[in-house]
């Protein structure tokens, strides 16, 4: 739980207008974050200017961090607070990872990051595993993106 920051002129172009209202907005959001196939029916979206609030509940905690991702990924959101609280948590809760989210520079691709957090560009694909289905291929990622980190299993 917590804020987590994002590049407001970066993501996904899902508001047509600027001057959509804040619960047109939120259900934008929410109809986004639900096309990538979560289950949304615990989930409530709330938008104050450029930061969206996610409450509710989740099934996982990937799901919950990759709902995170998806909608800070937007263009026109600078931050998501999230109060999401996991319904199946672990038994024992796992030590937090050293990096949970690495935010896309110009110039980065998979393997390049892959090296960067887990000293080994062959594991990109772990990363683009636990960002799908947001990321539909490796190759495509853009700077100011938001990307989930898991840890190495």
């Amino acid at each position: 739980m917590g804020l987590i920051s994002f590049i407001k002129n970066a993501g996904d172009k899902i508001f047509k207008s600027e001057e959509k209202k804040e619960q047109e907005k939120a259900d934008l959001i929410l109809s986004h974050i639900r096309k990538f196939g979560f289950d949304t029916s615990d989930i409530k979206v709330k938008v104050d200017d450029d930061k969206v609030i996610l409450m509710g509940s989740i099934d996982t905690i990937d799901n919950r961090n990759k709902v995170i991702v998806t909608a800070g990924n937007i263009e026109g959101i600078a931050k998501v607070d999230d109060w999401l609280v996991v319904k199946n948590p672990p038994a024992v809760a796992p030590p937090p990872p050293e990096k949970q989210y690495y935010t896309v520079k110009k110039g980065d691709y998979l393997s390049k990051i892959a090296k960067e957090v887990y000293g080994d560009a062959k594991k990109y694909n772990i990363i683009f595993e636990a960002n799908k289905p947001m990321l539909k291929d490796p190759d495509l990622i853009y700077p100011g993106q938001v990307l989930v980190i898991p840890p190495l299993p």
